[in-house]
């Protein structure tokens, strides 16, 4: 394993602050001890910030050049993120859009949907989210009941998403829907581009436990969508929804930036917290701080075995799909520690100087858990595919959605949106 950036990247990686720091008053920033801006309530700043960082070359590191991408490598999108953590810059406010629904339309979409959607994507010029998970369809993702009805040169949509996140902000989405309901659950789906301010189409934010709105359900009342917003052909939609999916997790668990908290954050809370406590609770407290950093660095260092591989030309192995379970995994773990800190101050809702900054963190993270994959279906995914171990029964692989197939049975194969 190899710590160091080669020659190339430690250049890339000088180029990445240098314009960070040159544009910092152009884009938003974290201060310290405080959470994230709401994009939503800070909408045209995030839009800013996103659109300056696309024209100084750091949006769509990784995208082909014939796509106004950078046609840069993993090494160098994760660089980026890096930098973006170091300087406190918060995720983009077109994250959905850009690790996700992009590349799927990069891979599915026709010439014209990518001319269109593309460049105005990576400036943020429209802010994208992905309609995947249903009420009854979020794990199962292939059971979902969202219909959409040929009808001329157009498909009537109805049925409701929810959990889709920055759904509130978002110009277009892409859309998993049920086609074919004769066919089985996999095979009778179809993805589409949908327009978010078209008629029929009713979002409602979902207020969290941390206090947040950025999940929503989503509402398709006879949404008509054109045959030319198609991604992919009908009933291909499990298809390309996998490459969703595949990005899906990658962006979650791939950037290396301990997804927003790190041990040295908690150390420095340690330091000046653990005096305070009882002698009982201090040690509670360093047993939660000393498992919490034991998992934090051994994501960060599995982060950066597969960097070293890719840096050296090399094609990950299972430690990149263990990425997103063992980063949330992690965190959950720092930000319970940090709770345990406060001491009897961690059943208020903020402490005695007004800081509610772990409280929140805390209450936000099983919500990240769930995103991208329930802890459950990852390791699922790890243990059949990775480690080659029996996958679980299933009766409803080849029978027709609409004899029964729709039920839950069990198997978890999809993601939450």
């Amino acid at each position: 394993m190899d710590f160091d950036d080669t020659p190339d990247e430690a250049a890339f990686r000088s180029h990445v602050r240098s314009v960070l720091e040159q544009h910092a008053d152009e884009l938003v920033h974290v201060a310290p001890g405080e959470q994230s801006p709401d994009p939503a309530r800070h909408e045209a700043d995030f839009r800013r910030t996103e659109r300056v960082l696309a024209e100084n070359g750091l949006v769509g590191v990784t995208w082909p050049r014939e796509h106004g991408g950078q046609g840069g490598t993993l090494v160098q999108q994760a660089i980026v993120a890096q930098e973006l953590s170091r300087a406190r810059i918060p995720a983009l406010i077109n994250h959905i859009g850009l690790g996700m629904c992009g590349p799927t339309v990069i891979a599915h979409g026709s010439d014209d949907q990518k001319s269109r959607y593309l460049a105005r994507l990576l400036r943020a010029d429209d802010v994208w989210c992905q309609l995947f998970s249903e009420p009854a369809s979020g794990s199962d993702l292939a059971a979902l009941r969202t219909s959409a009805v040929r009808d001329g040169e157009d498909w009537i949509v109805n049925g409701q998403k929810v959990w889709t996140t920055l759904a509130h902000v978002a110009d277009y989405g892409i859309l998993l829907t049920r086609t074919d309901p004769s066919r089985p659950k996999h095979a009778g789906l179809t993805m589409f581009v949908v327009d978010m301010h078209a008629p029929g189409v009713t979002v409602r934010p979902l207020r969290q436990m941390a206090g947040g709105a950025g999940f929503n359900e989503v509402f398709f009342d006879d949404v008509r969508i054109p045959d030319a917003e198609r991604l992919g052909e009908p009933g291909e939609g499990w298809r390309v929804a996998l490459t969703t999916l595949m990005n899906e997790r990658v962006t979650i668990g791939g950037a290396g930036t301990d997804l927003g908290l790190s041990p040295e954050v908690l150390a420095a809370h340690a330091r000046g917290r653990l005096p305070s406590l009882t002698p009982e609770q201090q040690a509670l407290a360093r047993q939660a701080v000393g498992r919490a950093v034991a998992a934090a660095l051994a994501t960060r260092y599995t982060g950066y075995r597969r960097f070293t591989v890719l840096s050296q030309g090399g094609i990950p192995g299972p430690e990149a799909s263990a990425g997103k379970l063992g980063g949330t995994t992690a965190a959950k773990l720092i930000a319970d520690a940090g709770v345990r800190l406060l001491g009897d101050e961690a059943v208020y809702a903020a402490t005695a100087d007004g800081d509610d900054t772990w409280q929140k963190t805390q209450a936000y993270l099983p919500g990240l858990a769930i995103a991208g994959g329930t802890d459950q279906v990852l390791r699922n995914i790890l243990g059949e595919r990775v480690l080659g171990l029996p996958p679980e029964p299933r009766t409803d692989k080849t029978a027709p959605f609409s004899g029964g197939a729709g039920r839950l049975s069990g198997r978890v194969d999809g993601s939450e949106s």
